[in-house]
């Protein structure tokens, strides 16, 4: 089969080689899936560069999360048959970016029939990051207003959705104006560009002075230090990511004189530790999907052929929207 392995570590579009390469076999509860689509992940960057938590052997292939069709299944498998069509995480070296790509079955669901290939492939890290994040971390309730950094990205454009879809309020923050348009296609009441205006006084102004309830924050360092300014009284500020580089500290000085919460979301713990968890939202997220309350926002459909130049863009920060891979070859 064709695959994009690779070989040294470094930006993706210096290190990943198209390579043909001997077809993989599953092991007991595993799937063998041909790509139908893969997604640009923020990990599959990090992965190439060594700076992943996970450090696979090389040679490598990238692709956290895909939708594929089932092609062979190990032994113990009895959720999944040849031919069914699936969404979910692949099992590195054995990644998405590749016309074959390898599932471990309890990592694996059935892909909503309402969503074709590409927004299938971008249900699951997102989506179930914001679902459990905004719902079992962050308890959000219908009426509160919930603010979202990186309203445009990955994991932000996942949470703007499924706030709405809770009932609540939702305040996008971005940094371009072409971002700003795809947070406004996405649902939020009020978009924010965070490179024109401060971010700080225009929640305030929105709130009538109360702040936002909940603030989900992929993005860390100086836009989490900002967010601690237009928390609301019992507010909860729910911690995902780093994007931005920079691992804050936080002031629990201040967390204890304004009266907020400081929660620490890690999806993959729901896997290991509580995996009926994981299958109850995503038949969550299906019925949200059937019901068109979720609908995946695509800003790119790039060919297999093009893997390196869009992790690259998405390393460089030049994305908009989700970039999700689509075809059959590589």
């Amino acid at each position: 089969m064709k695959a994009w392995r690779a070989t040294e570590l470094g930006e993706p579009e210096r290190v990943l080689t198209l390579v043909d390469t001997a077809e993989p076999a599953p092991g007991p509860g595993q799937l063998v899936v041909r790509t139908r689509a893969a997604a640009a992940n923020f990990p599959d960057v990090l992965l190439c560069r060594g700076e992943y938590q996970i450090r696979p052997e090389l040679p490598f292939t990238p692709g956290v999360e895909l939708c594929g069709e089932v092609v062979a299944v190990g032994a113990r498998v009895t959720a999944f048959a040849i031919g069914d069509r699936v969404v979910g995480t692949a099992v590195l070296p054995w990644g998405g970016c590749a016309e074959l790509a390898v599932m471990n079955v309890d990592e694996t669901f059935p892909a909503p029939e309402a969503l074709d290939d590409a927004e299938a492939a971008i249900l699951t890290i997102g989506y179930q990051t914001g679902w459990f994040g905004l719902h079992r971390r962050a308890g959000l309730r219908p009426g509160e207003t919930l603010l979202v950094h990186a309203a445009a990205g990955g994991v932000g454009s996942a949470a703007v959705q499924l706030g709405k879809a809770a009932g609540a309020r939702v305040i996008g923050v971005v940094g371009s104006p072409a971002k700003a348009e795809v947070a406004r296609a996405l649902g939020a009441d009020l978009v924010i560009d965070r490179s024109t205006v401060d971010f700080v006084e225009t929640v305030r102004a929105f709130t009538d002075g109360r702040g936002a309830d909940v603030i989900y924050d992929p993005v860390g360092g100086d836009v989490y230090e900002r967010s601690t300014k237009c928390v609301a009284f019992e507010g909860r500020i729910l911690v995902v990511g780093f994007a931005g580089g920079r691992i804050q500290t936080a002031a629990l000085n201040h967390a204890l004189v304004k009266n907020y919460s400081i929660l620490g979301l890690h999806w993959g713990l729901y896997r290991e530790r509580d995996a009926d968890a994981v299958w109850d939202c995503h038949t969550e997220l299906t019925r949200l999907a059937d019901s068109g309350r979720v609908r995946p926002l695509i800003g790119e459909r790039l060919s297999l052929d093009e893997v390196p130049l869009g992790l690259q863009r998405l390393a460089d920060g030049k994305t908009v929207g989700r970039v999700v891979f689509t075809g059959n070859r590589a």
